[in-house]
């Protein structure tokens, strides 16, 4: 089964809490703080594998979650950083953030890697807080929370070449002539329900990627049969093979279905639309197609359009459109990234508030990043661990704040499970 959109979870390791420790050695009977750092969390690294197709992965596994730092320990010794999690995809992948719809990435060349997930930072010893005055710090500091967030996973195959036309007009056949590729080939519609990719290695030294398109229905781009989940596959492509059946044995024309076909990507694209292409007439072993390979290129080479008579039964004809594809191959640009990534310097991507007030029935609720990393670093039940707590409350703009907000003495400050009445 091919699988080319996946919906996951991933969450990046916490960052190790710092330690709170006193030297107790011989002959030192009241030493300072020693209470290691704890370990950065591991971050999740996305990267491409050039062996991967799918995203079957994912079919079945859907969170993701990165080592968490180690606590840090007593001695000055710190924790370990946890490892990062690697999650490999396929090339072609664009992966979204699900609640906004950003594109984070799009990643298509071999091993090229992007971390979407970082790990927290591993919280302080209580020896970081050692001062002249504060020799004995009973408190430290807990890690961060890593990033989390869910994902969508979209997979677009990645070809030079894509072969499209109607179902059953011989386009697998045509990819495993030109190709090592071996598609499961029958004789019904839609019979290939994946794009199948294939290297052609041609006679001039050249090689490109040639991808067997799924049959295109009439009202595909309204999401008719099975079109509209695979015209995104054609989108990559740099240049698009129409393969018509020349014979019309089924009762087709092909200059019709030629049509046919590009108004469907017209609708879905009007950039896809613009895609060079030329066309493959196959069948022309059968003697009825003759007539309409004439007609086909009466009616399309006028309009610069090559018609090239291929037969995929007798591996005949290809030579010449082999030619044309390295030839056009080499004059035009390479495709860049497909859809814009999102600057990670967006406002929708900026660091959280660190704090934010509310006012619940009288009590002033004071929440944010910045207070649980605070309420993390201290020790209520020591004297110098509050006067700490006191100093960050004021650098951190949080009793100014409150101030602004028109607080009075004894009114109640609640910060998570902790409250306390306000004394300026």
């Amino acid at each position: 089964m091919f699988v080319d959109l996946v919906k996951i979870y991933i969450k990046a390791g916490d960052g190790g809490n710092g330690a709170v420790s006193f030297r107790r050695e011989k002959y030192i009977p009241a030493g300072g703080p020693d209470g290691g750092d704890g370990g950065d969390g591991g971050n999740v690294v996305f990267v491409v594998n050039t062996g991967k197709h799918t995203l079957m992965d994912f079919r079945y596994r859907k969170h993701f979650k990165a080592q968490s730092g180690e606590d840090g320990r007593g001695k000055n010794m710190y924790g370990k950083r946890g490892e990062d999690l690697i999650i490999e995809v396929p090339p072609g992948t664009i992966i979204r953030d699900a609640e906004t719809d950003k594109i984070l990435a799009d990643l298509t060349k071999p091993g090229e890697r992007r971390i979407l997930a970082y790990g927290g930072k591993g919280g302080k010893g209580n020896a970081k807080f050692a001062t002249s005055t504060r020799q004995a710090p009973r408190f430290a500091r807990e890690g961060q929370k890593g990033e989390e967030r869910w994902l969508v996973l979209e997979l677009k195959s990645i070809a030079d070449v894509g072969l499209i036309g109607f179902p059953n007009v011989g386009k697998s056949t045509i990819l495993s002539v030109l190709t090592e590729s071996r598609p499961k080939i029958a004789n019904y519609h839609f019979t290939t329900l994946t794009p199948n990719l294939g290297v052609v290695k041609t006679r001039f030294d050249k090689s490109f990627v040639m991808a067997d398109i799924p049959g295109i229905i009439e009202g595909a781009h309204q999401g008719v049969g099975l079109g509209i989940d695979f015209l995104r596959h054609i989108e990559r492509t740099r240049i698009l093979v129409h393969v018509l059946d020349a014979s019309g044995v089924e009762g087709r024309d092909p200059v019709e279905d030629f049509y046919t076909i590009n108004r469907e990507l017209e609708t879905f694209s009007k950039e896809l639309a613009q895609r060079p292409q030329v066309v493959a007439a196959n069948k022309m072993d059968i003697p009825s197609a003759e007539e309409n390979i004439r007609r086909l290129k009466e009616e399309l080479e006028i309009k610069g359009i090559k018609v090239f008579p291929v037969s995929a039964a007798t591996a005949k004809g290809f030579d010449e459109l082999l030619a044309e594809l390295v030839k056009m191959l080499d004059e035009l640009p390479p495709l860049e990234s497909f859809e814009d990534e999102l600057d990670w310097s967006d406002e929708a991507f900026e660091e959280e508030k660190p704090f934010e007030i509310e006012i619940v029935d009288g009590v002033y609720v004071v929440s944010g990043p910045a207070i649980d990393r605070l309420l993390g670093s201290v020790n209520l039940d020591d004297y110098e661990s509050m006067q700490y707590f006191q100093r960050a409350l004021r650098k951190q703009g949080i009793i100014d704040a409150l101030r602004d907000m028109g607080i009075d003495d004894g009114d109640t400050v609640q910060m998570n499970d902790l409250e306390f009445d306000f004394i300026e």
